[in-house]
């Protein structure tokens, strides 16, 4: 008994020793990759048809083009994928980096406007899409798909990818458009998430009106819970570092308290069963706005690109993995026996998804306009399309919550989760490939930008100093995104600035600041000509 224990012990540690190997090798070759998605991206920057995203999805796909042929058919990926990687690990520096760094006086003024498509237009292609896939795929051979799978469907595809029409938009020629953009698409994925979230957490096999209406009442409780945890989180990280000083004795402290600051944030919203990522969304949000400017100027450099670094390489981590994923054997195995299910699923899901995003971006629309007073406030029809196309792309926020639903672990044997698993696939390659080749020209020809601005800014010299100095100076958002200011008393009777960010200020200067500092408030260095000026603070 005694040898054969051995002998088996002695085996398993040589399967543990294989199988430790292995992952040792995949993880490296999984790097190598990231750093020629790198690389390449930078290659392709000039140009700017090709962006990062696009990139990585490409080599995902040759990759597992080769892997495929060297395993014989029965790999195309390095890694399973896992949904704890994803939510855990990668999801968080994306958001957080996104709320971070957020242009807060633009997203402010523009509050409603981008709640309404981020809430509630979210909202609307949720029920859409929902509604389009219970009468489209129940007609089909989709089983065993239930109701909730058709309302996780709604929440999948309505969220958002707005990554290619972003590195197109610029800030300064485009303000408006940029800021609709960017703070709808951060607000739709953390709604859709929410609605993801809320949908799994109650039993719909017998859909009555108390089950809708509690289903509501526990969207705005997570919306509403979950921001206000986030608010607090970054709060309490700026009054720690403001009464603390952390900086005058090391600066790492500060940077190390900021990143595991916000990433508490999400884990308690985690802990909590609310939705982490609209906590840390606004945790990034009011950690820029008071916690960036209590710490040092060195730690300011850091933590930004820090945090954008972080961000960008687990961005280029998932669509490098969902591109090497599209080629999984075992999914489109189980599939291979009905192709024309699994093409028309992919095309009514795309159009869908097009039907989804149309039906709230136009009327929504109209209905913001009829709240401005001046044109330029106005989204105009061209900008309008350009909103609507730049939410038609879907990313990895789509493939992790399909993957939450239809698999385990990142597998799956029944044959209607196994079609709805490579119909994502396919609508996600096709929408970032199709969609995201398109937008360069499509933005071009819809918002062209003036030709003086342009050549304004390409001549301009784009050095480390002329980056690192505007934050550290203290200049005033408007200055940078290139918002003009009312230049005389009757532009300012004829485009009154009262809007929410005009409130907020007011009340953000008289309460909000001397209690958590912010902008104005200069770090405490004993014996130092700021000691004097941080009195106002206390």
């Amino acid at each position: 008994m005694g040898p054969e224990m051995g002998a088996l012990l002695a085996n398993m540690n040589i399967l543990s020793t294989t199988s430790d190997h292995a992952s040792v090798v995949s993880l490296n070759i999984f790097i190598a990759l990231l750093c020629i998605c790198i690389v390449i991206g930078h290659l392709l920057e000039e140009n700017r048809w090709m962006n990062e995203s696009i990139t990585a999805l490409i080599i995902g796909l040759c990759t597992g083009v080769v892997i495929l042929l060297i395993s014989n058919g029965t790999s195309s990926h390095l890694l399973v994928f896992s949904e704890d990687l994803f939510f855990i690990y990668l999801l968080p520096p994306i958001i957080f980096n996104a709320g971070f760094q957020v242009k807060k006086k633009q997203f402010f003024r523009n509050f409603i406007t981008i709640m309404l498509f981020g809430a509630v237009g979210t909202l609307i292609s949720f029920i859409t899409i929902s509604l389009g896939a219970i009468s489209i795929f129940s007609n089909m051979d989709l089983q065993p798909l239930k109701i909730g799978d058709y309302l996780a469907i709604g929440a999948i595809f309505s969220a958002t990818d707005s990554v290619c029409t972003l590195q197109v938009l610029n800030q300064d020629e485009t303000p408006l458009l940029y800021s609709l953009v960017f703070g709808e698409g951060v607000v739709n994925d953390a709604t859709s998430v929410v609605l993801f979230n809320a949908v799994q957490n109650f039993d719909l096999s017998h859909l009555s009106t108390s089950v809708a209406l509690q289903l509501i009442g526990n969207f705005f409780y997570l919306f509403i819970s979950s921001t206000f945890l986030g608010v607090l989180a970054g709060l309490l990280s700026a009054f720690i570092i403001k009464k603390l000083y952390f900086g005058r004795h090391s600066t790492d402290r500060e940077v190390a308290l900021m990143m595991l600051m916000a990433y508490l944030s999400y884990m308690l919203a985690e802990l909590f069963d609310l939705s982490a990522i609209l906590t840390v969304f606004f945790c990034g949000i009011v950690m820029s706005h008071y916690t960036w400017h209590n710490v040092t100027e060195s730690s300011r450099v850091t933590t930004k690109h820090a945090f954008a670094t972080l961000s960008f390489v687990a961005e280029i981590f998932i669509f490098l993995y969902v591109g090497m994923d599209a080629l999984d054997i075992d999914k489109w195995r189980i599939v291979s026996d009905s192709p024309k299910t699994s093409i028309g699923v992919s095309s009514v899901l795309l159009g869908l998804v097009l039907l989804g995003r149309a039906a709230f971006v136009f009327p929504l629309s109209f209905m913001s306009n009829m709240t401005k007073k001046t044109p330029e406030e106005k989204i105009s029809l061209n900008q309008q399309i350009t909103i609507w196309w730049a939410g038609l792309m879907r990313g990895a926020v789509s493939m992790a919550l399909a993957y939450n639903k239809f698999t385990r672990a990142g597998y799956t044997q029944l044959r209607g989760n196994s079609i709805m698993i490579t119909s994502t696939i396919t609508v996600v390659l096709f929408s970032t490939m199709v969609f995201g080749l398109m937008t360069k020209p499509l933005v071009r020809l819809l918002n062209p930008s003036p030709k003086h601005l342009s050549s304004m800014l390409s001549s301009e010299s784009v050095t480390p100093k002329s980056f690192i100095v505007p934050l550290l100076n203290g200049e005033s958002e408007a200055e940078l995104s290139g918002i003009a200011r009312p230049s005389s008393l009757r532009m300012l009777m004829t485009a009154p600035t009262h809007t929410v960010h005009y409130y907020w200020r007011k009340f953000d200067n008289a309460f909000m600041r001397p209690v958590f500092g912010g902008r104005g408030f200069v770090p405490f260095v004993p014996g130092s000509p700021t000691e004097h000026n941080n009195e106002q603070w206390q």
